[in-house]
């Protein structure tokens, strides 16, 4: 079996290479059907997806591929909403290239999208079946993604995922540990609710999907909803980090930092097809939040 992970330096990527190493992840061991299995990485330095040609040229390279993990992507929210243009190059344009190149050499393509594709004014969780209407440039230019990624690709799975923290770089999690301890307190969102991700977690359950052939639109995230208030809470209290906490409302917020995007009041996603097909091993938020500062505080993966 030959792999490629885009977007390989990010949080997803870095796991998703991290378990196909080891054969495991903190959930259990990953399908043995990757043992043994050639994997290629690469990242924005490497490669830019945005550019059809060059994508073309590494695949011509390195391919054929039996499965293509798309992890690459512009996901800083407000970055994304000053400027569109350059986060629709990579999450649109970016992720139709990727989805050429897979269809080409007869591939399978796991793309990652996101929660942010619902407009949040939905208080119960989304399915799979529900209409989408993003209110942000990283909204917007993710589903157009998701939509260019199924015009392209025959064998594709598109997995909506949501407040994803890893081991490899910047996180909601770390930001809010370093602030707690550099400020003494922390002041967080409580009107926005959703499902805080583990990457480890996600990236086992991305390796199970991708051994069947039941393509299409899944969500995939830990299980149980909160606001980002509870969630930073959660983090700070576990990790042992005494601090001041201040609950904002989004307008508070907004006045604070006016030039900060528009976010989903309730995006909190239903793993159904999950459930109705491989089964949901995804963890409580809660439990696999534990194990991450577990392991991040003994340094390992």
């Amino acid at each position: 079996m030959k792999i490629l992970i885009t977007g390989a330096k990010g949080q997803l990527g870095s796991e998703l290479a991290h378990c196909l190493e080891t054969m495991r992840a903190e959930i259990g061991p990953i399908p043995p059907a990757y043992e043994g299995a050639g994997v290629h990485t690469v990242d924005y330095d490497g490669l830019d997806i945005s550019d059809a040609a060059a994508v073309d040229a590494w695949f011509a390279q390195h391919g054929p591929y039996d499965i293509v993990f798309n992890c690459a992507a512009f996901t800083n929210v407000d970055g994304c909403e000053a400027d569109e243009a350059a986060a629709y190059a990579v999450n649109a344009r970016g992720a139709a290239n990727v989805a050429r190149a897979a269809q080409a050499c007869g591939a399978k393509m796991v793309h990652i999208s996101t929660d942010y594709v619902f407009p949040g004014t939905d208080e119960a969780p989304r399915t799979e079946e529900d209409p989408t209407g993003p209110i942000s440039a990283y909204g917007r230019t993710k589903l157009a993604g998701e939509e260019a990624v199924a015009g392209a690709c025959g064998r594709a799975f598109i997995v909506r995922t949501a407040w994803l923290y890893g081991h490899t770089g910047k996180n909601f999690a770390k930001t809010m540990m370093r602030l707690a301890r550099e400020n003494g307190g922390i002041s967080v969102v409580a009107d926005q609710v959703g499902n805080p991700t583990s990457a480890n977690d996600l990236a086992y359950e991305l390796l199970r999907l991708a051994c069947t052939d039941g393509y299409g639109v899944y969500h995939c995230t830990n299980n149980g909803t909160c606001s980002w208030y509870d969630f930073a809470c959660a983090v700070v209290d576990m990790a042992g980090i005494p601090c001041r906490k201040e609950p904002l409302t989004s307008e508070e917020y907004k006045e604070r930092f006016p030039q900060s995007a528009d976010r989903p009041a309730f995006s909190s996603l239903d793993n159904k097809r999950l459930r109705d097909t491989i089964g949901d091993d995804m963890r409580p938020w809660r439990e696999a939040l534990g194990a991450y500062l577990d392991n991040l505080e003994r340094g390992e993966l």
